[in-house]
């Protein structure tokens, strides 16, 4: 199911990864080697892109196999193995009651590399330094996600999960972070991992798991 298209050593390995629900199979066995780069999860509506990004995150437990990044397992040592990986779900509401500023602050304690001056950049770039003290209940979905953005960009993490990264964006803001993505896909240690239904533009790819339509 995993093309990698070169073989360096793997940032995030999944072995015998099995998931499901009462009314459907999702996963039953997947494996995938992730390199450095930008890995694209391609499928259509139900297949299951957002739940495997979760299962990634650590955040929805697997119903068997093991996830590792950089050799520190989910199952061994959860709370460092999520230290690893930047995930925030775009479509919950649990950040609601707070600011981005507060946001970043918080994930600026959470992941060790997380780069203030990166994110200063990326602010910039997808304009959101008028909307920093405002609660994000306030902002539009694409707002919204423009923050998720930044974060994912600063943080910094080995292992950075992106669900429909250009939804609700602007056409400056996408060419924006096609520009970050571009970047991403030559960075030779940290891995993106973004679920979409097609490619990034011409973002060099460097793994693709084709969940199918």
């Amino acid at each position: 199911m995993a093309h990698p298209a070169h073989s360096p050593a793997p940032v995030l390995q999944v072995d015998g990864l099995r998931f499901g629900y009462p009314q459907r199979a999702l996963f039953a066995g997947l494996s995938a080697r992730i390199p450095p780069g930008v890995t694209l999860v391609r499928g259509g509506d139900g297949v299951g892109k957002t739940t495997l990004l979760q299962l990634l995150a650590g955040v929805l437990p697997a119903q068997g196999g093991q996830l590792q990044v950089q050799g520190i397992a989910l199952d061994a040592q959860p709370d460092a193995y999520r230290r690893q990986v930047f995930w925030t779900d775009p479509r919950s509401g649990a950040q609601d009651t707070i600011t981005p500023r507060a946001y970043f602050t918080a994930m600026a304690g959470q992941h060790a590399h997380f780069s203030a001056e990166a994110l200063e950049d990326v602010l910039d770039g997808l304009g959101l330094a008028p909307h920093l003290d405002k609660g994000l209940f306030m902002l539009s979905t694409g707002s919204r996600r423009k923050v998720w953005m930044a974060a994912a960009f600063a943080a910094g993490a080995p292992v950075t999960l992106l669900d429909a990264p250009f939804a609700a964006l602007d056409k400056a803001s996408i060419g924006f972070v096609l520009e970050l993505l571009d970047a991403a896909a030559r960075h030779p240690t940290r891995a993106w991992v973004m679920a979409d239904y097609a490619a990034p533009g011409d973002v060099p790819l460097a793994c693709v798991m084709d969940l199918g339509d």
